[in-house]
């Protein structure tokens, strides 16, 4: 960074930075810490980079896939990682090209997909598991978090009413193997006891399900839904806490004591975001109308979580002496100022109104827990601005 040459706007910097020792130490810490009743997929959706999950793919029991996309990439990484399927749109052409590249089970979302998986299971002559989705009732009784993916009507998974159904559907099938059910109700939720609280709920339900599958041994899925604390790094999901409820769980609930229940998890922030950084640099600094602005080599076409969560994402600042210019170098000192990117839209805002002591164009700024859901989900292509660089150390 030190005694470079006059740059021109290419030589702006823009990258996303992925610290891949620090994944292989949470990840290692975060499923050594499970009981052995327990299993951790890796949620694919957070962050697909090859060099994510390569380095992840030794700590987890497999990975958890939402399209036919993830399927080949989690296949050009092992022959035989485990994979599931996920997600409430998936065509026949996915369903045959899954089952093909021997998925170890799909996570079925409606009876209407379950009637085609049963035609294509028949068609293929092979045996496929599978999981029934529910988006069970809780009579508004959801614990709190940024999403609710369940307990309320969403598209995800089937009406409780509908277990009826596919059980009947399920009893014709030569191939279909029922192995459990899949409840995830809500996402980024941060308080450990209300999550052991959800599981114990889920256990109850899943149980008095059993009789109606003929099912003596089942996979309850817990989702995802693990949350990272975008407002106060120190205050993060308590792990080792949520962890101990687990294993007390395990020595108290007789379904799982007795080996009958195996419980799965499909963290994908949880594990992946602690580990990136979106690293750009400030190309002015102004005012308008009364309000402070920096504005950012890139955007949320790059990283789109601060937009699409709506909440003022945690950075730091990296002071750069070096000037190129001979004139005034935009500055703003002990002012709330506006972070936002390059896009031709007012929506382009990564923090709004953030008090800062000093900010300078030419100064860096590091958006910190960027390792899911940045890169991923975000408008590549908008405007056909520059991508960033991709570093991984």
């Amino acid at each position: 960074m030190q005694g470079h040459e006059k740059r021109d706007s290419g030589d702006l910097l823009c990258a996303f930075v992925y610290d891949l020792e620090s994944l292989k130490e949470h990840a290692s810490n975060v499923t050594h810490a499970l009981p052995d009743y327990c299993q951790m997929y890796y949620a694919m959706k957070a962050n697909s980079e090859e060099p994510i999950l390569n380095t992840i793919h030794p700590y987890v029991t497999g990975f958890e896939t939402a399209s036919i996309g993830e399927i080949r990439k989690a296949r050009a990484v092992s022959d035989d990682v485990p994979i599931i399927f996920g997600g409430p749109g998936k065509t026949d052409e996915e369903l045959r090209e899954a089952v093909l590249l021997h998925v170890e089970r799909i996570h079925v979302e409606s009876l209407h997909e379950l009637r085609r998986l049963m035609l294509i299971a028949e068609k293929l002559e092979t045996e496929i598991t599978i999981l029934l989705r529910v988006n069970i009732s809780m009579e508004n009784d959801v614990p709190e978090a940024t999403l609710q993916m369940g307990g309320r009507p969403t598209q995800f998974g089937m009406e409780e009413g509908d277990l009826e159904a596919a059980a009947y559907i399920l009893e014709s099938s030569r191939f279909l193997r029922m192995a459990g059910f899949h409840l995830h109700t809500v996402s980024n939720q941060m308080e450990a006891e209300q999550h052991l609280s959800l599981i114990g709920r889920y256990i109850d339900k899943v149980e008095a399900w059993m009789p109606m599958y003929k099912l003596d041994r089942l996979i309850l899925n817990a989702g995802g839904g693990i949350g990272v604390n975008y407002a106060d790094l120190e205050q993060q999901f308590d792990w080792q806490r949520f962890t101990n409820g687990l294993h007390q769980l395990g020595q108290s609930n007789q379904l799982i004591s007795s080996g009958k229940l195996k419980l799965n998890f499909e963290c994908g922030r949880y594990l992946a975001a602690f580990c990136g950084t979106y690293v750009t640099e400030v190309i002015d600094v102004k005012r308008n109308h009364g309000k402070t602005y920096a504005i950012v080599r890139g955007g949320t076409q790059h990283f789109r979580l601060p937009v699409s969560w709506k909440h003022n994402h945690p950075f730091e600042i990296v002071e750069r002496d070096e000037w190129d210019y001979s004139f005034h170098r935009p500055t703003a000192v002990d002012a709330p100022v506006t972070i936002v990117g390059q896009l031709c839209t007012p929506k382009d805002v990564f923090a709004d109104n953030i008090p800062l002591s000093r900010i300078r164009s030419g100064d860096l700024i590091m958006f910190v827990l960027a390792g899911a859901y940045g890169w991923a989900i975000s408008h590549h292509d908008f405007l056909s601005h520059p991508h960033p660089k991709m570093v991984y150390i």
